[in-house]
């Protein structure tokens, strides 16, 4: 994308919204820049794609409101096929809320199916970057092969957002973000750069950690280069929190000040990510699993496996625990199961995508210890959903996940104690943007000889890129060479083919 500076955005058509030249003195005199976390796109659909800003000139405040006074503010939007925006195709005016952080959500609609567009904001007298998006082929097409990024686990003060950088200049027509997109701890002991402030609990906390990390240049030029699909796993609320249930008491809190902090955490994501008003938490509770569909090439089933999921078993861990095969135990939630299983027998494109959070291959130590965080805590969830998918002769199902800070590939098995019953699906792990810091460079798999249906492991903070066509899925794991040297280069460690109507990861 070209980048154009704010003295090219106003030769480029703002007068279409309403321009005026002042006197020097009266732009002197101008409110400060409020675009300073960016902009950002999402949920595509093939005549609509969500436009997101928020307007914060001091985002470190720490009322969380980032500087803006107590009143709603006016907000121009343009969407153009060109950067220039010299032809309009979609433009309004928003009103950017107080009570929302002044965060705006336009579903900017009326648009052309399987087409690049552009998008920017005006507010206060100040023009926003340009952002660069999207729309799907519509449901009775294929459209154009597409490129999909997807990460997880941005750990600020565990390294730079290299990879984001990276991604960003891949040129991506959709990303997909796993979950822990903040994290909620306090400044820590070391690390390249530093929170501010303590854990966060409130709803101010909540929104001043999102404008720390939204201000990062790096994660801003990932969210202008493509529109984004994203799902949240534990830190964007609390470490291993499991529906209702607390991972610990510490901070300590009574019951009705954890129910208010899980609810300002909800609050924060939606304000701070592009989702569609149909994802606004209501109450104690935010609707975020979902169904989006590219056309007749690929359906993404956006999973939550936090909000509705049983508490863990044996009291969390890693360890050997009968309670993890119990029947009765969900890491979904019967509703958001049932709704799955659905949407997988609709088979609605060549390829289900399921974007998820947790480990979702059997991965048991030689004594038969699994975590308890990941599907191996819930064991008959994913025997539910895997048997669900084979009763319904899904062709393609392939699992997207993230939280384990490393990257993984592996064959989804019917029986994973029988090495020699049938691949019945693939998973792809991206490992982390940052979190644990650079990573080894350790390539050897763990485990491998009780979980011989792991194919890959690679010990290094990064992202994966896939291409996705109707005979095939690429998916390409990138690594970034050190997280704690801001610009590191990036390369491909390992790529993988996964054939139409085969499921299983073919070496390339």
């Amino acid at each position: 994308m070209t980048r154009l500076s704010r003295r090219v955005f106003v030769l480029g058509g703002l007068a279409t919204v309403g321009a005026t030249i002042v006197p020097l003195s009266r732009a002197q005199a101008a409110p400060p820049y409020p675009f300073k976390l960016g902009v950002a796109s999402g949920e595509p659909a093939a005549d609509s794609v969500v436009l997101w800003t928020r307007l914060a000139p001091s985002p470190l405040n720490a009322d969380g409101q980032g500087g803006m006074a107590n009143a709603d503010v006016a907000v121009d939007w343009q969407v153009s096929t060109t950067d220039t925006f010299a032809a309009l195709v979609a433009s309004g005016t928003v009103t950017a809320r107080y009570a929302d952080a002044h965060s705006v959500h336009v579903v900017a609609g009326g648009l052309a199916p399987d087409a690049d567009y552009y998008y920017r904001f005006r507010a206060q007298g100040h023009l926003s970057p340009v952002g660069r998006t999207r729309t799907t082929p519509t449901t009775s097409t294929f459209g154009r092969d597409f490129t999909m990024a997807f990460a997880s686990c941005a750990h600020y003060e565990n390294g730079y957002y290299t990879a984001y950088r990276r991604m960003a200049e891949d040129r991506p027509d959709l990303v997909l973000h796993l979950g822990d997109y903040i994290y909620e701890g306090g400044v820590g002991s070391s690390g390249v750069r530093q929170h501010v402030g303590a854990e966060i609990v409130s709803l101010a906390d909540y929104r001043r950690r999102y404008a720390l990390y939204k201000s990062d240049p790096d994660l801003q030029a990932a969210h202008q280069m493509a529109p984004w699909l994203v799902v949240p796993d534990d830190h964007e609320v609390e470490n291993n929190y499991a529906g209702t249930v607390r991972e610990n008491n510490t901070p300590a809190l009574t019951a009705a000040q954890w129910t208010a902090r899980r609810s300002a955490a909800y609050k924060a994501y939606y304000e701070n990510m592009p989702l569609r008003p149909a994802s606004a938490p209501s109450g104690n509770s935010i609707p975020l699993y979902r169904r989006v569909r590219w056309g007749q090439l690929a359906t993404f089933h956006m999973l939550d496996t936090r909000q509705f999921r049983d508490d863990q078993a044996c009291g969390d861990g890693s360890k050997v625990c009968a309670d993890a095969d119990l029947a009765t135990r969900s890491i979904t939630g019967a509703a958001q199961e049932a709704w799955l299983l659905d949407g997988l027998g609709q088979k609605l494109g060549t390829w289900d995508v399921i974007g998820q959070q947790v480990f979702f291959a059997r991965q048991f130590t030689s004594t038969g210890a699994a975590s308890m965080d990941a599907w191996d805590g819930y064991r008959a969830s994913r025997s539910r959903i895997q048997t669900g998918w084979q009763q319904r002769a899904v062709r393609n199902p392939v699992v997207l996940t993230g939280d384990v800070h490393r990257a993984w590939a592996n064959d989804l098995k019917a029986d994973y104690a029988n090495p020699n019953s049938a691949t019945i699906g693939t998973e792809l792990v991206c490992t982390s943007i940052s979190s644990t810091g650079s990573g080894t460079g350790d390539t050897v798999i763990p485990n491998l000889s009780t979980n011989p249906h792991l194919r890959f492991y690679h010990d290094r903070r990064g992202y994966t890129r896939t291409t996705i066509s109707r005979e095939q899925i690429r998916a390409d794991f990138r690594a970034v060479a050190s997280v704690t040297e801001h610009g590191s280069p990036v390369s491909t460690v390992r790529s993988f083919a996964i054939l139409d109507g085969q499921p299983g990861l073919q070496a390339l």
